[in-house]
């Protein structure tokens, strides 16, 4: 069952133009609409992708369908949004995607840390987990992550948000390129040494059970995405097939001028001369 939006607070940021609302269940959600800008699939794209990183243990935001009135967008002016040339039209009522708002309670939330304080991000490690989301989903965009601490708390935590252009946003294809869904700074990734930086969430991605994603995605609404489930079903098999993909990706970011990853020390082959002289022919 949806949960139904009782308030609009405010829009946020960001070309999908979400709107930060009140649910009836008394926590916020950032709700994108299915007359976004930037394409009716990302809702799908955001629920699937979200749920399968949380599915591996990483840390995102809750999420859920958000059901919107007409006589709530009619009675809140600020929900409306911008298309080209100036022109305007109000928010899709009826089913949306909610993203439950980090840092909702008391407390401090950023998008962006300098370089020192990221790697004191107390869960910096899941950036080498999320990247093995992005490369399975062949996320098109940068990683996005907003970081959150408590009144009390010193360190920061990340929590990954915005897999709406996972799945190359609208066109459900994949089109893999070394430096697409990454984070931008290197420092998240200073960690990782080898395979096993990237454990427990690679052995979860590759192992993950086909009933698993097919629960995520029948939950998907079908006016999310057009109402076509042989669309569906199409991605859900390509991304059972990816699962094997998963490594060769890394290493191909591994690999690439960005240098990611500069405690990863990869063996070297060094040819060894053979000592002919005392063989018997």
């Amino acid at each position: 069952m949806a949960v139904l939006a009782v308030q609009a607070i405010r829009r946020m940021r960001g070309g999908a133009q979400s709107q930060l609302m009140l649910g009836a269940d008394g926590k916020l959600w950032v709700v994108k609409f299915q007359n976004n800008p930037q394409h009716l699939r990302v809702l799908a794209n955001e629920l699937i992708a979200t749920r399968l990183a949380e599915a591996v243990g990483l840390t995102v935001p809750a999420t859920d369908i958000i059901e919107v009135t007409d006589w709530l967008i009619a009675n809140s002016p600020e929900m409306v949004v911008d298309l080209a040339r100036g022109a305007r039209e109000p928010c899709c009522p009826g089913l949306q995607f909610g993203s439950q708002f980090v840092g909702g309670g008391p407390g401090r939330v950023l998008d962006y840390l300098p370089e020192e304080q990221l790697c004191e991000v107390r869960n910096v490690a899941e950036f080498a987990g999320m990247l093995l989301i992005d490369k399975w989903t062949g996320n098109a965009n940068g990683r996005q992550a907003v970081f959150s601490r408590k009144v009390r708390e010193r360190k920061y935590k990340a929590t990954f948000i915005d897999q709406g252009y996972c799945f190359h946003a609208g066109e459900w294809k994949f089109a893999d390129s070394p430096l697409r869904g990454i984070y931008g700074r290197n420092a998240v990734y200073t960690g990782v040494t080898g395979w096993e930086s990237f454990d427990p969430w690679l052995t979860r991605v590759e192992q993950m059970a086909e009933e698993t994603l097919w629960s995520i995605a029948e939950v998907v609404p079908p006016m999310w995405y057009g109402g076509d489930t042989a669309d569906l079903e199409r991605l859900m098999q390509q991304m059972l097939m990816r699962r094997s993909r998963v490594r060769d990706l890394v290493l191909s970011f591994r690999d690439s001028d960005r240098a990611p990853f500069p405690n990863w020390a990869r063996k070297v082959m060094v040819p060894v001369a053979m000592d002919v002289s005392n063989l018997v022919m």
